[in-house]
Parts: structure tokens; C-alpha cells; sequence
């Protein structure tokens, strides 16, 4: 069973940093392209960044110098290293990933649970 496990959030002060954490496990063939999402109370989920196997990387235009998205294809691990925090991206972050589960022709999204994160003084 493939899943998706993130750590690394908690409470910061504005203009601090936190890195945000997710492993895959289970039985996996591949991983494709891996991101960040987050979602605000009221608000729909968004992306914050993404990252193909290859390394190409995309960041929404809020977080774009602040947020540095990064993954270790040998580990199929992810990592979301934010600095400059604003009280504005508090939210509840979730990994996601394509993978291809071992025994499967078939490529799937996987989610994480959420962690929270919150920037307040």
C-alpha cells in the first residue's frame, strides 16, 4: 500500500522559516512529478509548488523566492523549505505524487494527510 506521510509543520513568527517534509512508501515502481498544495480555511486547495522527476520546478507566484521546493529520487522524498513566512500562508500543506505502485501499468495521485501550518505572532 503506497502512501504518503508529511512532517514539519508547527507555528512560526512572521518572517521566520520552516521546512516541510513527505516520504513515500509501500511498493513503488516510479515516482513522477511531486508538489505542494495548500488549503486555507474557506479557501479551495492551491498549488504552492511542484517538481518533476527530472527536477523542473514550478511555484505559484505568492511563494516564487521565499519557498524552494526540493526531492531525493533515491529516498522518494520530498521537501518544501520556507522561509520569509507571512501570516498569510498559513494553510494546511499536503504532499502529492504520481506514482506507479509496483505490479501496476497504471500511474496514480497519491495525497498526504495535511500539515498545519501556522504564522502568527
Amino acid at each position: 500500500q503506497v502512501q504518503l506521510v508529511e512532517s514539519g509543520g508547527g507555528l512560526v513568527q512572521p518572517g521566520g522559516s520552516l521546512r516541510l517534509s513527505c516520504a513515500a512508501s509501500g511498493s513503488i515502481l516510479r515516482v513522477d512529478a511531486m508538489g505542494w498544495y495548500r488549503q486555507a480555511p474557506r479557501n479551495q486547495r492551491a498549488l504552492v509548488a511542484s517538481i518533476t522527476s527530472d527536477g523542473s520546478t514550478n511555484y505559484a507566484a505568492s511563494v516564487k523566492g521565499r519557498f524552494t521546493i526540493s526531492r531525493d529520487n533515491a529516498k522518494n522524498t520530498l521537501s518544501l523549505q520556507m522561509n520569509s513566512l507571512k501570516p498569510e500562508d498559513s494553510a494546511v500543506y499536503f504532499c502529492n505524487a504520481d506514482i506507479m505502485p509496483s505490479a501496476s501499468a497504471y500511474t496514480y495521485k497519491y495525497w498526504g494527510q495535511g500539515t498545519q501550518v501556522t504564522v502568527s505572532s
